[in-house]
């Protein structure tokens, strides 16, 4: 997390094997990445930093910090079971919203700035997909809406 470039940088992802979580390196090369944030984004981890370093004073040595932006209280890899059942599930419930799976949220900005006609090669790299065909192709539903708003700008261009 660089909180001054406002960026944060993917550079391990949390996996399952043999039942544990471990901390491994991503699928792909383009998996690794730094993803702009928006200042929303950037101002709610600064709270959530300041949070987690007064829980690293209070437990002193008992903090197993592993330099995670998301930790348990003692600095532990967070169980996606867990966060999903304890924390996510209880929010939509909470702000009226239909239940979603965590994941669907990568979706869900995906196809926002998409809609917003965002460059898909951007939006690509963001979701550090190995191709843009991935994204093109998993998104290609947002595409008829990008080819109305092309054609109305090739004609303005043309008047």
């Amino acid at each position: 997390m660089d909180f001054q470039d406002g960026v944060v940088r993917v550079r391990r992802t949390l996996t399952r094997h043999k039942g544990r979580l471990v901390l491994g390196e991503p699928k792909t090369k383009r998996s690794r990445r730094t993803v702009q944030l928006t200042e929303a984004a950037v101002e709610a981890l600064e709270g959530h930093f300041g949070r987690q370093m007064v829980q690293r004073d209070c437990l002193g040595d008992l903090y197993e910090g592993q330099d995670l932006v998301f930790a348990t209280q003692r600095g532990t890899l967070v169980n996606p079971t867990n966060l999903r059942k304890r924390y996510f599930e209880p929010l939509l419930e909470k702000a009226g919203l239909p239940s979603i799976r965590f994941h669907d949220l990568r979706h869900t900005c995906a196809t926002l700035l998409l809609s917003r006609n965002v460059n898909p090669k951007i939006v690509s790299e963001m979701l550090g997909h190995a191709t843009i065909a991935i994204t093109l192709d998993t998104y290609s539903h947002v595409l008829p809406n990008m080819q109305k708003g092309a054609a109305r700008a090739l004609e303005e261009t043309l008047r």
